[in-house]
């Protein structure tokens, strides 16, 4: 069993591997690799492996960046610091997700899982990526149901469906709240969108992801563009180019 260790701290990387092949004495680690960079050119040269363990955060960004340029059909048991990524991770070929520190039993519950998922689909017959679509499509429907925010020297949670729109200004992420709220926000409108889910928001323009209950009307604009009214104003005119307009008359027509 080959397994690709993805990891930015060297001696947790290489802690990680020995538990692995401590619990799978078959597995072969390769390569322990610590950016997003070097991840993309070795599975770009190498192709997938059996398995990934995957850090979240690494030296150059975060890891689901990979995903967005190079095609994986792998599972993955992330492996991470951080517990608020977990949704986008399982939307990821996630199998697994273990919190930093882990130990042995981590490793080995979650390589007792992939053997479990190998079993059920029959994976001696099918091949790897067969497994990846069925669970990129089980956690598709996983969405995002809150936003902690940091107001006023407190922290509060906004649900996803009080949410008009996401936008990107000259300070960063902001929210804006049907009761036209603005609270500013760490993720990127990327990560967002994957988050909240590609049913109920569109990202309009490079600026904007807006919700799909908040759009009242669409105009016709110039150049074959669309122009987009949402129930609150926006501090921009949302206008969608001619080269997303059909997709996004597509995405309104078809709920």
């Amino acid at each position: 069993m080959k397994v690709l260790v993805i990891e930015d701290e060297i001696k947790t990387a290489r802690a990680l591997a020995r538990l692995i092949q401590e619990v799978s004495p078959d597995a072969h680690v390769p390569d322990i690799l610590q950016s997003v960079k070097s991840a993309v050119d070795w599975l770009g040269r190498n192709g997938n492996p059996d398995i990934i363990f995957l850090d979240i955060q690494l030296a150059d960004g975060l890891s689901f960046e990979i995903f967005e340029k190079v095609e994986i059909t792998a599972p993955v048991i992330f492996c991470t610091a951080f517990n608020e990524y977990a949704i986008q991770a399982f939307r990821n070929n996630g199998i697994a997700y273990i919190l930093k520190p882990f130990d042995v039993k981590d490793i080995e519950q979650a390589l007792n899982k992939l053997k479990k998922l190998k079993d059920y689909f029959q994976k001696d017959s099918l091949p790897a990526e067969q497994i990846s679509r069925v669970l990129r499509s089980l956690a598709a429907e996983e969405t995002k149901k809150s936003f902690l925010v940091y107001n006023h020297n407190a922290y509060i949670n906004i649900p996803t469906s009080s949410i008009a729109y996401f936008y990107k200004g000259m300070s960063g992420i902001n929210l804006v709240t049907d009761e036209k709220k603005r609270f500013g926000i760490n993720e990127s409108l990327d990560e967002i969108h994957r988050l909240v889910g590609k049913q109920s928001f569109y990202r309009i323009n490079r600026q904007y992801l807006v919700a799909f209950r908040c759009i009242t009307e669409v105009q016709h604009y110039f150049d074959r563009k669309l122009l987009v009214k949402l129930n609150i104003e926006t501090d921009e005119k949302l206008v969608v180019g001619r080269e997303k307009a059909a997709e996004f008359l597509d995405w309104l027509g078809n709920r």
